[in-house]
Parts: structure tokens; sequence; C-alpha cells
């Protein structure tokens, strides 16, 4: 079994336990003093809240792999995100549909999307030059915001709702370097609506725009069984179709495939024994999606 089947089994087999929650807290928010590093103006007095990542939790839980291959995996990750890093940096321009904008999709649940979204975040907020906010964009099962703790709070529905709220008040930063999350917020009939409307465009507009640097990634529905997955795939300028191997049926994958036919659609195999590379994961480029592709599985 390669590192990565085993990292995936180990999640399924947590994500069937009854309470579908860590043995202990992977994500704590606290409040902490603001730091006074902006000399033009007066100094600030509201803490600033940040969420503590407890690491080992995290790979309790099956997000992280065990640390006798961390670097492996790394080096996996580092394969994956270096085609959507450099389309992201060569058209930085603040608009809806910017590469900037990353959609994590999968065909169906189960696939491993959510923990492809964590540490694809994760490895990108390595990177000297970018920062990375994930966003927890699947409204009708928060995974990103329950995992790291901040279920409870207002979010993207939020931000949606309020047209006067600012999204930076809703992204809050972590205590690993180059990454901040944005929580699904409070559950709202109209999700769909909210994410297919003019206030998201705004909305991702405007987060793009604060860092010329800054990728942003949205963990977002199985496409075949939401319909916000499909409002979503209309503000991203580049989607990550996350596919596992030998369980998701050809035909979701191709299902899929023509949900995003106007989008530049990337692939990423989750269990792959064989890939592009020689290692665990494969990872290849549909462009605009116009022919039929084998049906692997995340």
């Amino acid at each position: 079994m390669t590192l990565v089947e085993r990292a995936i089994e180990k999640l399924r087999r947590n994500s069937e336990q009854a309470t579908k929650q860590p043995t202990r807290p992977v994500g704590s928010l606290v409040a902490e003093a603001p730091a006074h590093n902006d000399l033009s103006g007066p100094p600030k007095t509201t803490p600033e809240r940040r969420i503590v990542v407890d690491r080992e939790a995290l790979r309790e839980a099956g997000y992280l792999p065990e640390t006798a291959v961390d670097r492996r995996f790394a080096d996996h990750y580092r394969q994956i995100k270096r085609p959507l890093i450099s389309q992201a940096l060569a058209s930085p321009a603040p608009v809806p549909g910017s590469p900037r904008l990353i959609m994590m999709a999968s065909a169906l649940p189960g696939d491993g999307k959510t923990f492809t979204s964590i540490n694809l975040a994760l490895s990108m907020a390595r990177e000297r030059d970018v920062s990375v906010v994930l966003v927890d964009a699947d409204t009708p099962k928060p995974h990103v915001s329950r995992i790291f703790g901040v279920e409870k709070e207002a979010g993207l529905l939020d931000a949606l709702g309020e047209p006067n709220a600012d999204i930076e008040s809703f992204v809050l930063p972590t205590d690993v370097g180059g990454l901040s999350i944005v929580p699904a917020g409070k559950t709202h009939d109209g999700a769909t609506e909210l994410l297919a409307s003019a206030r998201m465009a705004a909305v991702v507009t405007r987060l793009i725009a604060r860092d010329p640097r800054r990728i942003v990634l949205f963990d977002s529905p199985p496409l075949l069984v939401s319909s916000e997955s499909k409002a979503l795939s209309s503000i991203a300028g580049q989607v990550v179709l996350v596919v596992r191997s030998g369980a998701t049926p050809q035909q979701a994958v191709l299902d899929a495939l023509e949900q995003l036919s106007d989008r530049p659609v990337s692939l990423v195999l989750n269990q792959g024994r064989v890939s592009l590379t020689g290692g665990y994961y494969g990872y290849g480029s549909y462009g605009n999606y116009g022919e039929p592709r084998d049906g692997e599985k995340e």
C-alpha cells in the first residue's frame, strides 16, 4: 500500500467513526494582543484572532501522513502545486475568473478532496512569495471549518449575506506562516443563490485585490451531488478535480468534467500506483475539456 493510500485509508476509517471528530481538537481559535507594526495610525487595541493548528492532532485525524514519510509526501505536493502557482502568478489581475482563484472539486463524496485541499494549502503556504487563503465553500458539509475548530464562526455565507461586510474581517490567520482560513459561516437556505450572486464576484475580487501574491483555494462540495459547486466554478480561474483511483466510477468523472466544460481543469489522482512521474500522485491538465477521459478516481 502506498503512502497516499495509507493516509487516505486512515482518513476514511476516521470518517466512519460515529462522532466524526478527531480524538483531540485540530485547531483552536485564540485572541492575542495586536502587533503594533503600523506606525501611520493609532495603536491597535482590539485583540487579533488566529487559529493555532495542532499538527499532531491533524496527523492523528488522518489529514497529514506519518512523520516517516513527510519528505516524500511533501515532494508529491510540490509537483501538484507548481503549475497551479505558475498560472496563478502569471495573471495577477484581481477579477472573477482569475487563476489565483482555485476551486478544489470532486465528482462524489469520499474522493479525498478536503484532504487534498488542506495539504495543498499547507504546501503552498511554504512558498516564500505566496500567501494562501483556504475558503470553506463546502457549505452543505463544511469539513474544513469543523476540522480547524471554527465551524461556529462567521464566514463566507455571512459575508455574502451582508452587503456592507468586508470579507477580510472573516479571514482568520493561522500559526502556519502564509496560511489563513475563511470558515463556511452560518447555514443559509439560499446558499446556492448567494454563491452565484454578483456579491460573490465582489467578495472574491476583494480577497485577491488585497495582495497580488495571494492565492485563494475553495474547498467545494462534490460536483454531482450539489448545486453550489456549479455556482463556484463560474468564478474560479482554475479547477482541480480530485479523483480516487479504483473507486470513483468512470462515468462520474466524465459527468464532472462535462459540468466543467468551460473551465481549465487539472486532475489529481489519489491512490494511483502509477503516475506521470513515477510517484504516488498522477497530475495532468485537461485545459478546456472536450475529449472523453479515462475514469480514474481520487
